[in-house]
């Protein structure tokens, strides 16, 4: 059996360029551009009208992280995700120091759009529970 080495995580949203370029801002990443254009703009204008903003995707610059991909569903978000993403800004840090980290990182990213749903904190550990643009779970971890 092959090793598999790569994943994609997808998003089901309504706007997926504009849960895309959230994403970017949250994780670094950038717009992926099909091949042959320059920008995503140029690629996605290209498409037939009923066509335009029915997908998106980023990915690492680095190439380490994941590629996320985003498509366009006609059902709306209902419940909790079963799987969401930990952005972690915390790793190795405990106490103030991590809440610290957590709490600056949730600062940059509520004006962008994000909403912080609420803190679990112990003496050593703590997370912040968000959504992000469309109400899809993640933590600060």
């Amino acid at each position: 059996m092959a090793t598999i080495r790569q994943v994609q995580v997808t998003f089901d949203c309504a706007e997926p360029v504009r849960v895309a370029r959230f994403w970017c801002e949250v994780l670094g990443y950038v717009m992926a551009t099909p091949r042959g254009f320059d920008t995503w703009d140029e690629y996605d204008n290209s498409q037939p009208p009923e066509e335009r903003g029915s997908w998106s995707a980023c990915a690492d610059p680095s190439g380490a992280g994941p590629r996320l991909y985003f498509q366009r569903v006609p059902e709306g978000k209902v419940v909790k995700n079963r799987v969401h993403l930990d952005v972690r800004v915390g790793t190795g840090l405990v106490g103030d120091e991590r809440l610290a980290a957590l709490e600056a990182e949730c600062a940059r990213l509520v004006p962008l759009g994000a909403v912080r749903e609420r803190l679990l904190h112990d003496e050593n550990d703590s997370c912040i529970v968000m959504q992000d643009v469309e109400g899809n779970e993640f933590c600060l971890d």
